[in-house]
């Protein structure tokens, strides 16, 4: 088994911290198990839809009252529009930098990042990716999200840095392995790779492996990208060496060795490592607001590796 297999395979998983256990999840899993076992095709199809769909919805996140200082815009994408929030007081010519949320989470999310940004005198752009808080659709995928993010590039124009949280991060981390302008990228609670969350949920609704296998290859099928392209021995090599990693120790969503094990491979890349502060009050932590902020105002060329 390679080092990648034994991580993942050691890593807990955090089905429980998105879906838990009470009786809707119970009722969920009876029911895909059944139609699985009767109708595989239908049964397959069924459990991605359950997998496109970000839980808790976001209906909370739409009611949240865009904050003072900021305004939001809707930017055309694919069949529909995104939500994308910027700083009132932007300067025409200042460094832009891309600061992008993880599933089922939103936009404002990453608002106390972008107002250390924007304190380090860089405008900060944040968005709602599709399917959550005011963009548009109530589904998305992993490719989507990475769609969404060379729209929002070929919009913006050549980006100083991307500041990316979970999920985010991880279509982030493809996105520029695959070419999308950016000197600097910060990597908070960086997500699995999909093959590992997807036997996390199969497992989770007792689905069983061949369920995972299907969801994959269907996945694929669709999206017309090979999910092999988001494991973090295909992406690090690729990675800026002014690449930042954050992760809390005590994360349950998003095991921390599986993220210091793409870290471990980013040459010249930075490892911050929290604790007590679990998947996403890290984004509103002060000392990763004052480190991400020196990371991407830091000058390029001097060794990151050496901070």
């Amino acid at each position: 088994m390679s080092p990648a297999a034994d991580t993942a395979a050691a890593a807990p998983s955090p089905f429980a911290s998105f879906y838990g256990g009470g009786r809707v999840v119970r009722g969920l899993a009876r029911v895909l198990q059944a139609v699985q076992k009767f109708a595989p095709g239908f049964g397959t199809r069924a459990a991605l839809g359950l997998f496109f769909t970000p839980l808790p919805s976001k209906r909370s996140a739409r009611r949240l009252a865009v904050p003072a200082g900021w305004r939001v815009e809707r930017w055309p994408f694919e069949t529909g529009s995104m939500a994308v929030y910027r700083r009132a007081d932007a300067e025409p010519g200042r460094p832009t930098v891309l600061l992008v949320h993880g599933w089922a989470g939103h936009g404002l999310q990453m608002q106390a990042l972008g107002d250390a940004v924007a304190a380090a005198g860089l405008n900060p752009v944040l968005l709602d990716l599709p399917g959550h808080g005011r963009s548009d659709g109530w589904r998305s995928t992993l490719p989507q999200f990475v769609r969404a993010l060379w729209a929002a590039s070929a919009r913006l124009g050549p980006l100083h840095a991307v500041v990316a949280h979970s999920m985010g991060a991880l279509a982030a981390s493809h996105a520029l392995a695959h070419g999308l302008p950016a000197q600097r990228l910060a990597l908070i609670a960086t997500s699995p790779p999909p093959k590992l969350v997807l036997k996390w949920f199969a497992h989770g609704f007792g689905l069983g492996a061949a369920m995972s296998m299907r969801m994959r290859r269907l996945i694929e099928q669709r999206e017309g990208i090979d999910l092999e392209h988001f494991e973090a021995d295909e992406l690090a090599p690729r990675l800026p060496r002014a690449t930042l990693v954050v992760h809390d120790e005590d994360d349950r969503a998003a095991p921390a060795p599986l993220a210091r094990r793409l870290a471990d491979q980013v040459a010249g890349s930075r490892w911050l490592a929290t604790r007590g502060l679990g998947h996403r009050r890290v984004l509103a932590d002060a000392q990763v607001l004052r480190v991400v902020a020196e990371h991407v105002t830091r000058p390029i060329g001097i060794d990151d590796s050496g901070q």
